[in-house]
């Protein structure tokens, strides 16, 4: 793509696109394939080469129902080769037995969600970037400044690799994660803790099938989920593990020996699983909150972790990240086809309004859900216990939870 010119500029300023998007992770990526299918010109700028040889990324994400359907408008869900559906949820509370199921029979039969590989998940979006003419993947870069120049004309947004080079844009949408650089320059307030606590990752083959059933245990140490994966290439049955362990007053899982580490696995997994044993290395990552005051800027936004990154708790992290982008999409397309400024501060306006009630309940459902269910204080204890039975027998209370699960609205 030939240099252009910057209106009011005599310098010269690489290719000029309808939007540029900070970050090449799942929520950029995303982003740029639902974009990028309207026709329009979107640039991605990622810090990690298309090649990128580094470590395969151990993390799985639960594909909710709804934003399984974000990813199929994206052209991204039929590039998925391998998943799992998750059919059924069982929820339990400490030594106690099944307190909580649901159960897709009372959905109609639909999965709550899938159970995808992130390295999948990134292969396949990249695969799907190939075929958007309009999209140009920018790899490996790293962005060093913006500049927005004033007034409302179009085209008047930039950003500034640490090369030099130049890119003009109607919008910069920043979706560069929980430290993202793009909030940073847009001089936005953040509200965050840190938990005290890590996530611990690991596969696990079993000898029984999982029949695409997730578990969520929750005990006073910290949640406890095993996700269904798809079999493996020899056949093996495979589950996702990810749990959470407090970073004092215990010896962390990590500094266990791999035998021991499996010895502590099947203690806290049912025993319909039969025989369990870790495939492939284990990794923790530590667990924080974080939030932005605003999610806005004159022609600059924030979507997912760059705007709000929550407990895993929920599985409901990445997910709430693709309603960000489901909304933001609707807007700057329908402004696109309309002819109209994807960049105006009306537009921006509406995103942040119809984006952050429901991102700040769901950062405080999470934050609620970490203190009640990771603590052996007998009244949290008890009074989690009743709130699950409770649950558990009121229809609508049921239904209410499912839906919220499924991501669909």
């Amino acid at each position: 793509m030939a240099a252009q010119k910057n209106p009011g500029d005599d310098s010269a300023v690489n290719p000029l696109y309808d939007a540029l998007i900070v970050g090449g992770g799942l929520a950029g990526l995303s982003l740029a394939c639902l974009l990028g299918a309207r026709g329009m010109k979107i640039g991605c700028i990622d810090r990690m080469a298309p090649d990128n040889t580094a470590p395969q990324d151990l993390r799985t994400t639960a594909i909710s129902y709804g934003s399984r359907k974000i990813l199929e408008r994206a052209g991204i869900w039929a590039e998925i080769t391998q998943s799992c559906p998750i059919e059924d949820i069982r929820i339990l509370d400490g030594a106690s037995p099944v307190l909580l199921q649901f159960l897709h029979t009372e959905v109609e039969g639909q999965a709550f969600g899938w159970i995808v590989n992130n390295s999948d998940l990134k292969r396949a979006m990249m695969k799907r970037l190939g075929t958007l003419p309009g999209v140009q993947h920018i790899a490996p870069a790293r962005v060093a400044d913006f500049e927005i120049q004033s007034g409302e004309g179009p085209k008047s947004a930039f950003v500034i690799l640490d090369d030099g080079r130049r890119f003009g844009a109607d919008l910069i949408i920043g979706a560069d994660g929980r430290e993202s650089f793009t909030r940073k320059w847009m001089d936005v307030p953040v509200r965050r803790w840190r938990y005290d606590q890590q996530a611990v990752i690991c596969t696990v083959a079993h000898e029984n099938a999982h029949q695409n059933t997730a578990i969520e245990h929750f005990w006073p140490q910290g949640p406890f989920a095993v996700l269904p994966m798809a079999d493996g290439p020899e056949g093996q049955h495979r589950s996702s593990v990810v749990f959470t362990e407090h970073k004092h007053g215990q010896k962390s899982w990590m500094t266990l020996s791999d035998s021991d580490f499996e010895i502590a696995l099947a203690a806290r997994f049912p025993a319909y699983y039969g025989d369990v044993r870790m495939i492939g290395p284990r990794a923790a990552f530590p667990l924080s909150l974080v939030h932005a005051a605003e999610y806005i800027r004159p022609r600059m936004v924030l979507v997912a972790d760059a705007a709000h990154g929550i407990h895993p708790i929920a599985g409901q992290g990445l997910n709430l990240g693709f309603r960000d982008l489901d909304t933001l999409d609707r807007l700057v397309g329908e402004a696109f086809s309309a002819g109209e400024d994807i960049g105006s501060l009306a537009l921006l306006e509406t995103y942040q309004r119809r984006r952050r009630p429901d991102n700040m309940a769901m950062v405080a459902v999470t934050d609620g859900l970490v203190r009640l269910f990771s603590t052996a204080f007998p009244p949290a204890a008890l009074l989690r216990r009743v709130g699950l039975r409770v649950v558990a027998k009121l229809g609508p209370a049921r239904r209410f939870f499912m839906k919220q699960a499924m991501g669909d609205r």
